[in-house]
């Protein structure tokens, strides 16, 4: 799952994206408004921690931009305004929770797992897909009620894949997924065709069903109706 920051002070940054890294996300940063507009613009998150209160712009645009592109990325605003005025603007024009600093690091990953399982998953916890199942909370994969042993980064693929079922998603997509802006740095995404492969095999030889498929030329599907 990856996460974009969008915060002027370093530190608070830093500390979010070190608590964030431990739970399993990747994360990016934008310290401007500018900077921000390009990553909204490029790139699609799971979710934005936005602060409203930048140095070149106001946040509040960004929601806006957002909304314009009718992009779904999770917003929670987090701000050192505990304003109702800002509260009820920023819901009203697309954020999806709001968080006043100070706050602590565990609440804010409750509030953004809690975004994503919204606006993903139905609000649910557990995903059952016929013979599969998903525990959101505990992270874990059972087939046919035998548990599947998958590796973080094969667990955030088939969320990946689950959450974008039906659709056909590029290597490159996959990449920066699972790796954020380092996906520009590598030579190759052949890590990403390796990955796959794991979790076809894995789910596979547990018994499930081949729900996901290679799309040759074009990418990787995850198909179920």
């Amino acid at each position: 799952m990856k996460i974009l920051i969008i915060e002027d002070e370093p530190e608070l940054a830093k500390s979010i994206a070190e608590y964030l890294s431990g739970e399993h996300y990747v994360c990016e940063f934008a310290s401007t408004f500018h900077q921000a507009l390009n990553k909204i613009t490029n790139f699609t998150y799971d979710c934005i921690l936005l602060d409203i209160s930048l140095p070149d712009g106001n946040g509040m645009k960004i929601l806006e931009e957002l909304k314009k592109e009718n992009k779904q990325d999770g917003v929670i605003i987090i701000s050192a305004k505990n304003a109702l005025d800002d509260k009820i603007l920023g819901l009203q024009i697309g954020a999806d929770d709001y968080l006043t600093k100070p706050f602590h690091l565990s609440e804010l990953a409750a509030r953004i797992y809690s975004v994503i399982r919204r606006k993903q998953f139905s609000n649910t916890n557990i995903i059952i897909q016929n013979e599969l199942r998903i525990d959101l909370l505990s992270k874990t994969v059972s087939v046919n009620e035998s548990p599947v042993i998958l590796t973080k980064k094969e667990f955030d693929l088939l969320l990946y894949f689950i959450g974008n079922k039906n659709k056909v998603i590029s290597k490159s997509t996959l990449a920066e997924h699972l790796s954020g802006d380092f996906a520009d740095m590598l030579d190759n995404h052949d890590f990403v065709y390796a990955h796959i492969k794991n979790l076809k095999k894995k789910l596979s030889d547990a018994g499930c069903d081949h729900y996901l498929k290679t799309i040759y030329g074009t990418g990787y599907k995850w198909e179920f109706i």
